[in-house]
């Protein structure tokens, strides 16, 4: 594996510029004054009741991911890069949605397969033909970057559907805010706080163009048993919104209105955190409880916004990722600004017997996975783990990609021992609305807390960081 880039330290042991402020803020902070810190900060998740769920654990209602007083810290000059790369992406993936519900000219043209789309689980025929307001799939995204040297940042993954994560980067931001003032008083970092204002503009500008005078938006939730429940009812008290569920939504004559104590209102958006499966009983599903019976029919009469599309899960599969360069040169005639990791398709013959006999050294992902789980981590796994994924490779190939095993960038951690370098990614969020792109300058960095490890998922014992991007 090659040299792991250290965030904060180069090789020589200077520290890089932008963690010069952080490094002398921590030589200067005893170490029992830091842990304290540290155990405030998770006491005030804990009072303010910031947990997830993980499926199948009795004690998942009360889980806390765990939070790392240390922050994450990009320079201005990256971010740029970033923001730039960023955006060009969420361009061609709107694209792409739009082109395969519609002309599929990438598919005529032999860029994508056209098996890889017509069997795909999550593609929905319902949207062939259907127009979009202003032609928006991807509301938002939540575009998944690694990095593994000074100037090269990597996306491991396009997440297109209903991307979580964005309240621990606000309450992350927060929670540093009211521990470290001094070192905010020290380091101009770019602001966070406005996400909620640009997630709102960017969902009213999407609103059906028949929508008279302030379009009405609301956050349709599964409900309280979801692992994302606190993320929804976050969001929709700092977006000023409704929480609704299902069961509080109606449809009547092709348009969706909310119950409230004054009778029905119309609703024009619905930031939807609930899958397409489960969206409307009469489309999809018909044992669902959570969704609205209709919504569809009023999705296709134009008459309201679901936000994200119906149908994005064909974005951001992670076979389909592995064509991400060549789709957006054929849309944007452009070379990506933020490279993708070399992908091998298990579905194509070279490429499966090439993982087959490198799967020590590689990473093997389910195309549809998503947290962590079904992944092999070749490096780090034993003999019968191999075996089991080899078997799992012969008996459906087209199931997986597999990819090199990088050498993810580090950052300083506080862990048991003190503070040492642990492996991060970074989910920045993407807001496409019908005037322009917004991105927040951060997002939500993910850490490996345990030694060695390169998995991040807060599913999988990983924790968060604040992002700080300096001003300059």
């Amino acid at each position: 594996m090659p040299a792991i880039f250290d965030e904060m330290r180069q090789e020589d042991g200077l520290i890089r510029s932008p963690y010069t402020a952080v490094d002398s803020f921590l030589a200067q902070l005893p170490r029992e004054v830091l842990e304290t810190r540290q155990r405030e900060a998770e006491f005030l998740f804990r009072r303010i009741g910031i947990t997830f769920a993980v499926y199948g654990e009795a004690e998942s209602n009360e889980r806390l991911i765990p939070f790392d007083v240390i922050p994450r810290i990009l320079a201005a000059q990256e971010w740029t890069t970033l923001t730039r790369g960023l955006e060009q992406r969420v361009r061609a993936l709107n694209l792409y949605i739009k082109d395969v519900y519609g002309k599929r000219e990438v598919l005529k043209a032999g860029i994508v397969p056209e098996d890889l789309v017509f069997r795909n689980p999550v593609f929905r025929p319902e949207m062939n033909r259907q127009k979009v307001p202003h032609d928006i799939y991807v509301h938002i995204a939540g575009i998944d970057i690694v990095r593994i040297d000074a100037d090269t940042f990597y996306v491991l993954e396009d997440n297109a559907r209903t991307p979580s994560g964005v309240s621990y980067m606000l309450e992350n931001r927060e929670i540093m805010l009211r521990l470290f003032p001094e070192l905010f008083a020290r380091c101009r970092v770019a602001p966070v706080e406005n996400y909620p204002d640009e997630l709102l503009a960017t969902l009213k500008s999407v609103a059906p163009t028949a929508t008279n005078g302030e379009p009405t938006v609301v956050l349709l939730s599964p409900g309280v048993y979801n692992s994302a429940y606190y993320e929804h009812s976050f969001l929709a008290d700092k977006l000023g919104i409704e929480l609704v569920e299902g069961r509080d939504l109606v449809v009547k004559n092709g348009v969706v209105h909310m119950r409230t104590t004054e009778g029905l209102k119309r609703v024009d958006v619905i930031y939807r955190r609930l899958d397409d499966d489960f969206l409307d009983p009469l489309a999809f599903r018909p044992d669902s409880v959570l969704g609205v019976p209709g919504l569809m029919s009023a999705y296709q009469a134009g008459t309201v916004t679901l936000a994200n599309a119906v149908g994005t899960g064909i974005a951001d599969d992670k076979a389909v990722y592995s064509y991400m360069p060549e789709i957006m040169k054929f849309y944007l005639g452009e070379e990506p600004i933020l490279k993708n990791v070399p992908t091998w398709r298990c579905r194509e013959d070279e490429h499966l017997a090439y993982v087959l006999d490198h799967l020590e050294e590689l990473v093997v992902k389910e195309v549809h996975g998503s947290g962590g789980y079904g992944m092999l981590v070749g490096p780090k796994a034993d003999r019968a783990t191999i075996a089991a994924f080899r078997s799992k490779l012969k008996t459906n190939p087209k199931n997986f990609i597999a990819q090199p095993t990088l050498a993810l960038s580090t950052c300083p951690t506080l862990v048991d021992e003190g503070v040492a370098p642990r492996h991060v990614d970074l989910r920045p969020f993407v807001l496409s609305g019908r005037d322009r792109i917004r991105i927040v300058p951060g997002g939500l960095t993910r850490v490996a807390l345990k030694k060695g490890s390169l998995v991040v998922n807060s599913s999988q014992g990983g924790g968060t960081k604040d992002t700080w991007v300096l001003d300059s």
